[in-house]
């Protein structure tokens, strides 16, 4: 074996190290889902260990129940530069850490079931049996959930590797709430319970807290993100613009990133005014038409047919956002994230340009995707670094006692 042999695998060697069958390994080849790094002259497959990497994430994929031509198509179609191994595989956990969670509940929906058999004997109880299967066909999405993860993550990556403020976003937000005890708190629109999964250990043990939003999928995926620590938690669908509680009833309401989102924004912050208590305090983040206009104006400058930043922040942002809540507030305060970020490197910007919601994803491949890389990377060198503006914060409104 020549030198630089060493450093792979064969198709025998790789198979009995994982256990992947020899007929496995040489149809992932033949699809084009695992081509091996490359021959020798003697036509034989030689593995690297990157190679070996891609072969533990074909098997993840499969394992959460991803078809083989999903795998493929989702691997084709990635665009974004190669994760390095520490997060791909936080990635990936994190993913099958949903996927328990969704077992979980499931089992505990039998368990009810079970319940109700042995207090009623035999007779079927036709609720029970049809609030299993809804809970059965909850499930996700699960390529669509990597992808979306795989998004997330590259805005996260590019955050925290550039970002000035090393404190992070939710970590500044939620010490603003405060540890007073025995609060009752509402969050409208919580999406995947971010700000709760990432500040778990430092919520007060009396809050009691409700987290809604507006989709069944997303209060699934916040109970599912959350975890072990669910259980603190009451989830309940709810349309900001019509907030099924009762006045007077929470010390805090949150809207975190999220107002702009909804349709009637003013009936919904005389919502929230309504069911704060005399005293209680709203928290409205959003971000400034600033935040991260460099990122725009770089690839409208490339191709004005690109768009990155979704222009429904507008409707309720760091400049007009205390107008809209003088309508039921009187005593607002607003409060500024200061960061900004300070990039070196063209790849975790383009992975994040491509991960956002607008048509940047579709526009930017093949040939085109290579030329944009050109292109930033020349930014970078001619300016040593690119400045992007971080301009968000909240809102914090009381209600009069």
């Amino acid at each position: 074996m020549k030198p630089e042999e060493c450093h792979y695998l064969t198709t025998g060697q790789l198979a009995k190290q994982t256990g992947v069958t020899l007929r496995t390994l040489r149809y992932y080849d033949k699809i084009g889902l695992l081509k091996p790094t490359q021959y020798n002259h003697a036509s034989v497959r030689h593995y690297s260990k990157e190679d070996v990497a891609q072969l533990q994430k074909i098997q993840m994929l499969k394992y959460i129940g991803l078809s083989l031509t999903e795998i493929r198509q989702f691997i084709l179609d990635d665009t974004a530069p190669e994760q390095d191994l520490r997060s791909s595989l936080k990635l990936q956990r994190e993913i099958i850490q949903y996927k328990i969670s969704h077992m979980q509940y499931v089992s505990k929906a039998i368990e009810e079931a079970l319940g109700m058999v042995d207090e009623q004997g035999q007779e079927v109880d036709w609720k029970g049996l049809a609030d299993i299967i809804q809970t059965i066909h909850k499930e996700k999405d699960w390529g669509e959930q990597y992808h979306n993860a795989v998004r997330l993550q590259a805005r996260i990556r590019l955050y925290d590797q550039f970002s000035w403020n090393r404190k992070g976003w939710h970590s500044w937000f939620f010490e603003h709430l405060g540890t007073v005890p025995n609060l009752k708190v509402l969050e409208l629109g919580c999406g995947d319970a971010a700000l709760w999964r990432r500040n778990a250990n430092l919520i007060p043990e009396t809050w009691n807290i409700t987290l809604t939003d507006l989709s069944v999928g997303m209060l699934e995926e916040a109970r599912m993100s959350l975890g072990m620590h669910s259980e603190r938690f009451r989830f309940q669908i709810a349309d900001a613009q019509e907030i099924p509680f009762h006045e007077n009833e929470f010390d805090i309401v949150i809207a975190n990133h999220m107002l702009y989102h909804v349709l009637n924004i003013n009936q919904a912050v005389s919502e929230m005014h309504r069911v704060l208590k005399p005293g209680g305090c709203l928290y409205a983040s959003t971000m400034s038409k600033s935040h991260l206009k460099e990122i725009e104006q770089l690839t409208q400058a490339f191709d004005p047919q690109i768009q990155v930043l979704d222009p429904v922040m507008e409707r309720f942002e760091l400049d007009n956002g205390k107008e809209t809540l003088q309508a039921s507030f009187t005593e607002i305060e607003q409060i500024r994230f200061e960061d900004y970020m300070m990039i070196d490197d063209e790849q975790p910007l383009i992975h994040y340009i491509t991960s956002t919601p607008m048509n940047a994803r579709k526009i930017l491949i093949g040939a085109k995707l290579d030329q944009f890389t050109t292109y930033l990377r020349s930014k970078i060198t001619d300016n040593e670094k690119i400045y992007i503006t971080k301009d968000s914060g909240f809102f914090l409104a009381r209600k009069k006692g």
